[in-house]
């Protein structure tokens, strides 16, 4: 089972990046749960939702808090909230960010193994296609560029059957850019 915590602020779409993974995991075949962990829900507060993924059926359901992968859609929780809490000594990072993980959280890089921690631009891509922050489809398609867990096409789709039209169709192009990014096309 893929154990994934995700944390970003609120507004940011992290509940519907959660939910967006799932039914993508769905396309594919697999079993999937995502649900969130609120706090005071206002924007701009911090956000956790949780997300596995398994070949066969989830049965627990309490929050994740031995993660296989923690996505960070906003890089100023690093100093605020404990988002590294529990993650597996194998684990993967993804942040929201265009400086380099070495940069960005230099002591994970040297914790994990080698080529586990990455960073994407993913609001500099929501922006470019979307025009607003919302970077949800470029993190998660880093994740399945990352895990190969999941397809690009599949991530996209979850977001054009959600949103269709002009939007899902933006979010695929941001979807896109991400995964073509950390693959290094």
């Amino acid at each position: 089972m893929l154990q994934i915590r995700l944390h970003g602020r609120g507004g940011q779409g992290v509940v519907t990046a959660a939910e967006m993974l799932t039914l993508a995991a769905f396309y594919e075949g697999h079993f999937a749960q995502a649900f969130p962990s609120f706090g005071s829900e206002r924007t701009g507060a911090p956000v956790v939702a949780y997300a596995r993924i398994d070949n066969k059926e989830i049965r627990t359901h309490e929050p994740i808090s031995n993660p296989d992968v923690v996505i960070i859609q906003d890089k100023t929780l690093l100093g605020a909230v404990d988002v590294f809490a529990g993650l597996s000594p194998n684990g993967f990072v993804i942040i929201n960010s265009k400086d380099e993980p070495s940069k960005v959280v230099p002591e994970i890089v040297a914790k994990l193994p080698a080529g586990h921690v990455f960073t994407v631009p993913a609001t500099d891509f929501a922006m470019q296609k979307i025009g607003k922050p919302l970077p949800g489809a470029p993190m998660l398609s880093s994740l399945a560029a990352v895990t190969d867990i999941l397809k690009l096409e599949s991530v996209q789709k979850a977001f054009q059957s959600r949103y269709p039209g002009k939007i899902g169709d933006a979010n695929a192009e941001t979807a896109a850019l991400a995964y073509n990014f950390i693959k290094g096309e």
